[in-house]
């Protein structure tokens, strides 16, 4: 058996028991307003509603009885089509309202004592009549609950294929930094060895298997502390300091209380990453990268800023979109907070690059 199958039939179990649940209360209460109903009306006609009291009583558990008998049918048909439903919940309410009939007549005898013992076709009717459209009541608010659970259960299940689905993508989306920071790593790495820096090579290529084991052990569905992305973000960096070591500066900004907000992992790796190719790897001179946070509202608002040299900042300025590290960040923030989350980038001031993402404050 599947682990899909184990799930399914323990939801179906659990659908059973709350249907049965509910109809045996709901039973309870259907037969305890009739009895009130018809002991006022047997009151309106002259008969003692006190006297009449036990032996309705006992009528009263007999129709419940035959009611959970009626419910059982009908839950027994419930994935048949409605027309299945009419004529199964039409037949088991006049065969209930004969057994209801007979049960009725026989607790006459046994509590009046009639002698000699008679049958009035006129009440046995009326009997019958009533007990029909009482179980006929019971078989049609039946199938209303049934729809009621239904309705509830496909709502449910939507839910769930729908939290499915995001993860699913949630996971693609997270899963696409990896091979990116690879690729861009790889091509530094590379590019060290051409300079003929081997052994600043080596560190890197250490660096880099130590970051991958630590990010492949992430869930990409789970957040964590900025404190812990910071410090993955200072492990790239590190990497990245192996080339750029002269050329390159970390500062951070975090307002206080804000290391222990929660963020979706490794959602900075791609602004990181950006502000490395284009800040530091295409300007001669040092690039300072700062990385900040800040609480706005009720929001929080995290920011990578670097410095851009004056040909790429053309560059930037000719192409107002992103490249795929930064749309996938815009797609998994947009993903994770619909409608509230946002990532926007550009210049925003003189060789002064920007990309920041804002999403609900939550701490740790």
């Amino acid at each position: 058996m599947k682990p899909e199958d184990d799930v399914s039939s323990a939801d179906d179990s659990a659908y059973i028991a709350s249907v049965r649940r509910t109809t045996l209360w709901l039973g309870l209460l259907y037969w305890f307003v009739e009895f009130l109903v018809s002991s006022i009306l047997w009151g309106i006609l002259g008969i003692n509603p006190i006297m009449s009291a036990p032996g309705k009583l006992l009528l009263m558990c007999c129709g419940m009885v035959l009611s959970y008998g009626i419910s059982a049918a009908m839950f027994g048909v419930r994935r048949q089509h409605i027309a299945i439903k009419i004529i199964v919940g039409f037949a088991t309410s006049l065969l209930a309202a004969f057994a209801n009939t007979g049960v009725d007549f026989l607790l006459y005898v046994l509590i009046v004592r009639p002698d000699p013992v008679t049958v009035d076709w006129t009440n046995t009717g009326y009997t019958l009549v009533y007990s029909m459209a009482t179980f006929v009541g019971w078989a049609f608010f039946f199938v209303a609950l049934l729809y009621s659970f239904e309705l509830r259960e496909r709502e449910r299940r939507l839910a769930i294929t729908r939290e499915e689905a995001l993860a699913a993508q949630m996971r693609a989306l997270r899963y696409q930094v990896n091979p990116h920071f690879l690729f861009n790593t790889l091509n530094s790495i590379t590019g060290l060895i051409e300079e003929g820096q081997s052994v600043a090579a080596a560190r890197m290529v250490m660096s880099l298997s130590s970051f991958l084991r630590t990010t492949l052990e992430l869930d990409p569905l789970h957040d964590v502390r900025l404190a812990d992305e910071l410090a993955l973000q200072a492990g790239y960096l590190h990497i990245e300091g192996e080339r750029y070591s002269d050329r390159m500066k970390l500062r951070m900004n975090i307002a206080n209380g804000l290391e222990e907000a929660l963020v979706p992992s490794l959602i900075l790796q791609p602004l990181v990453e950006n502000a490395v190719k284009h800040g530091v790897g295409r300007s001669p001179d040092q690039v300072e990268i700062v990385i900040s946070a800040v609480k706005v509202g009720q929001t929080l608002e995290i920011a990578v800023e670097n410095d851009i040299s004056p040909q790429g900042e053309g560059a930037l300025r000719q192409t107002p979109g992103t490249g795929i590290g930064l749309k996938n960040v815009a797609d998994r923030i947009e993903a994770r907070f619909p409608g509230v989350g946002a990532c926007v980038s550009g210049v925003v001031a003189p060789r002064r690059f920007r990309a920041a993402i804002t999403m609900p404050l939550r701490l740790a």
